[in-house]
C-alpha cells in the first residue's frame, strides 16, 4: 500500500472516532445536538487532511502526518484511561483504535522525512539544515499542535470512579439535576445548625474540609461535577460551564428541611474555587464564599500571570490555541474573567486563600482581592502547596474558615 493510502486509512479511523464520540455515543445526559461544533469542526479538518495529503510536497506530508499522529494520541487517551478504570464501553473502542492509527501516522511521517531528505551539497550545510528543520518543527508542534491535543484530553477525560469514602461521618447518597438537564450524584452530610456548605469540586479533594465543617454542625454537600464519576455530562478540566453545577447544588440545598435557604455557603478548591466565584457573582443565593487555590482558567487570566515578557511571547500561541480547543471541543464559550467576576460578589463576604509560591497561577489572587469589594479577605500561605492550606496550617485553617462561615451564615 502507498503512503497516501495508509495516511487516508489512519485519518478515516480518527474520523470514525470523532463521529462515534460526538454523535453515536455521547456522554450520558447529552445528545448529538449538544456536540455539533465539537463534532463538525474536527471532522471538517480531517476531511481536508484526507484530501490534501497526496497533493502536498514530501516535507509537508511528513509534518501533517506527525500532526495527526499527535491528535490520534490525544484521542486514544480517553479510551485507554476509561478502559483501564471501568472496562471499555461506548466510544472507548474507536478511541482505542486511535492508538495504532497514531503509530501508523508517526511511521508514515518517518518514512516520508527519510525518503525525501537531500543528499547533495556540503555535509555541514546539509546536516545543519536538517537540525534547523527539526528544531523549528519541534517548536511548532509543541506550541501549536500539543495545546490543541491537550484541549481534547481536558474535555474528554475526568476521574472515572467515585473515590473512597473517608468522611467518617453519617451522610446520604444524593442526586439533583442541573438547569441543562444533567443528573449529578454526590454525598450530603445533614446539617445540625441550619446552615450548609457546598464543598467543591468532586468527592475526593474536599473530604478533609467536609469533615472539618461537619464537626461544627454544618451540612456539607460534595458531588461529582459534570462528566466525572457517576454524574452526567461532558468533562472539562478547567470548569467551563461548571457554574451550573454549583447553582444546581444551591437549589438542592434550598429544598432540604434541615437547611435554612438563606444560610448556604461554598468552599471551592482550585478550579472549584474559580467556579464558586463565578456562581457567587451570578446568584445572590450563595451567601458566603471561600475560594482556595484559584488561578487562571482562560487566556485573559493566563496572560496576567507573573511571567516575563519573553515567557508570554513564547506561550502566547499555546495559550490561545488551548483555549480555542477548550471552546470547540467542549462546546462551551469561554467563562468570564475572574477579576470582573469577583467585583460582583459583594456585599456577600469573600475569603480568598492562596499559596503564592505554588506554580498554579495563585499569585493572581492578589489581583482578585484588589478587584473585589468589601467584605473581603486574602490569606496567603507561603509554605503551602496548591490547595494545601489545611495541611500546612491545620489549626489556623479551621479557625479561619469555620469562623468565616460562622460570621457569614449565622442564624
Amino acid at each position: 500500500m502507498t503512503l497516501p493510502t495508509l495516511f487516508r486509512a489512519a485519518t478515516a479511523v480518527l474520523a470514525l472516532h470523532v463521529a462515534d464520540d460526538r454523535f453515536v455515543h455521547p456522554q450520558p445526559g447529552t445528545s448529538a445536538a449538544d456536540h455539533l461544533v465539537s463534532g463538525v469542526v474536527p471532522l471538517a479538518l480531517l476531511a481536508l487532511a484526507f484530501w490534501a495529503f497526496p497533493r502536498l510536497k514530501a516535507g509537508a506530508q511528513g509534518l501533517l502526518a506527525v500532526t495527526l499522529g499527535l491528535f490520534a494520541t490525544a484521542g486514544a487517551v480517553e479510551g485507554v484511561y476509561y478502559a483501564q478504570k471501568l472496562g471499555p464501553a461506548g466510544d472507548d473502542f474507536t478511541s482505542l483504535l486511535a492508538a495504532p492509527a497514531a503509530l501508523l501516522l508517526f511511521g508514515i511521517a518517518a518514512a516520508t522525512f527519510w525518503t525525501s531528505r537531500r543528499h547533495g551539497g556540503h555535509p555541514a550545510w546539509r546536516y545543519g539544515r536538517r537540525a534547523l528543520l527539526v528544531v523549528v518543527g519541534f517548536v511548532g508542534l509543541t506550541s501549536i499542535v500539543v495545546p490543541v491535543g491537550a484541549a481534547w484530553v481536558f474535555t474528554h477525560t475526568a476521574r472515572a470512579v467515585v473515590p473512597a469514602d473517608e468522611l467518617g461521618v453519617a451522610h446520604e447518597d444524593v442526586r439533583f439535576t442541573t438547569s441543562d438537564g444533567l443528573e449529578l450524584e454526590g454525598w450530603y452530610i445533614p446539617s445540625r445548625n441550619g446552615a450548609a456548605v457546598i464543598a467543591f469540586p468532586g468527592r475526593n479533594g474536599p473530604q478533609r474540609q467536609a469533615r472539618m465543617l461537619a464537626r461544627h454542625g454544618y451540612g456539607v454537600l460534595l458531588f461529582d461535577r459534570r462528566g466525572e464519576g457517576r454524574s452526567d455530562g461532558d468533562p472539562n478540566a478547567f470548569g467551563w460551564g461548571g457554574d451550573r453545577d454549583v447553582k444546581a447544588a444551591i437549589d438542592y440545598l434550598q429544598q432540604r428541611p434541615d437547611v435554612d435557604p438563606d444560610r448556604i455557603g461554598g468552599i471551592g478548591l482550585s478550579v472549584g474555587g474559580e467556579m464558586m466565584l463565578e456562581a457567587a457573582a451570578e446568584t445572590d443565593e450563595l451567601r458566603a464564599v471561600v475560594s482556595e487555590g484559584a488561578g487562571a482558567r482562560m487566556y485573559g487570566e493566563e496572560f496576567e500571570q507573573d511571567l516575563s515578557a519573553g515567557e508570554k511571547v513564547l506561550n502566547a500561541s499555546g495559550i490561545v490555541l488551548k483555549n480555542a480547543g477548550l471552546g470547540i471541543f467542549g462546546d462551551e464559550p469561554p467563562p468570564p474573567d475572574l477579576e470582573e467576576v469577583v467585583a460582583r460578589i459583594a456585599p456577600r463576604p469573600l475569603l480568598l486563600i492562596a499559596a503564592p509560591n505554588s506554580p498554579n497561577g495563585e499569585e493572581l489572587n492578589v489581583d482578585y482581592h484588589a478587584a473585589a469589594s468589601e467584605p473581603k479577605e486574602l490569606w496567603e500561605i507561603p509554605e503551602s502547596g496548591h490547595t494545601g492550606g489545611i495541611e500546612a496550617r491545620p489549626a489556623e485553617y479551621e479557625r479561619r474558615v469555620v469562623g468565616f462561615f460562622d460570621r457569614s451564615l449565622e442564624g
